[in-house]
């Protein structure tokens, strides 16, 4: 049953990611709601025991992808917000397998800088473009998506194994995402970004997944 929710999943993904490169927003908008919808449905057939606060983040990016598809800054807004409470739930998720004693704090304190000064990057060229209400918010964010990609360097640094690479190369790829998508939504030239919401989506999906494989490694091992 895993395999037919992942061929699922890599199927609606390819679609998505098609009308994503001809820029054609109805396709996006029917096809978003089944993405992390089939990841979901993977990740609970395919693990022995699914992790509870691994289903509720999954699900938290479901609610995030669905909110998003409507305009405006409001419903950005909702959106951000059930994806900020995403990565606080994959946070909870990594800190399970963390081994804080094995933790290596020099490097960890030397990606905290670089994540934060690529936050504040971001966030400096879409600022002067960004309604004023938006900014601290989006801010905030990225500083919790920050978090989460420390927690998974740590939980990588810690068990150094298979599994915890791939969940950090997802996080990774997450952050990636989000830089991209406010980019796209508030930068003045969104051709920063290629295609724009193909790149979004692209590194969005593979990173989503490359999370919930690389727990599923750890929790199988």
């Amino acid at each position: 049953m895993s395999f037919i929710f992942f061929a699922a999943f890599i199927l609606a993904s390819i679609v998505h990611l098609y009308y994503s490169w001809k820029e054609n927003a109805k396709g996006r908008a029917a096809t978003k709601p089944m993405l992390l919808l089939f990841l979901l449905l993977f990740y609970v057939c395919a693990g022995k025991s699914a992790s509870l606060i691994l289903v509720l983040a999954l699900a938290t990016s479901w609610l995030g992808d669905v909110l998003l598809i409507p305009k405006g800054h409001l419903w950005f807004s909702i959106g951000g917000t059930s994806f900020f409470i995403s990565h606080v739930l994959f946070i909870f998720v990594y800190k399970d397998f963390i081994q804080f004693a094995n933790v290596p704090w020099l490097p960890v304190v030397l990606a905290a800088l670089i994540y934060v000064g690529f936050s504040a990057w971001i966030i400096s060229l879409v600022w002067p473009t960004t309604p004023k209400k938006m900014r601290v918010i989006m801010l905030l964010y990225l500083f919790a998506n920050s978090t989460m990609n420390l927690f998974a360097f740590m939980m990588m640094l810690s068990t150094r194994q298979t599994g915890a690479i791939i969940a950090f190369l997802g996080a990774v790829l997450f952050f990636i995402s989000d830089c991209s998508l406010f980019l796209v939504r508030y930068y003045k030239d969104d051709s920063l970004v290629f295609k724009k919401h193909f790149t979004v989506m692209l590194t969005y999906l593979a990173g989503e997944f490359l999370i919930t494989q690389g727990i599923l490694m750890l929790t199988l091992k």
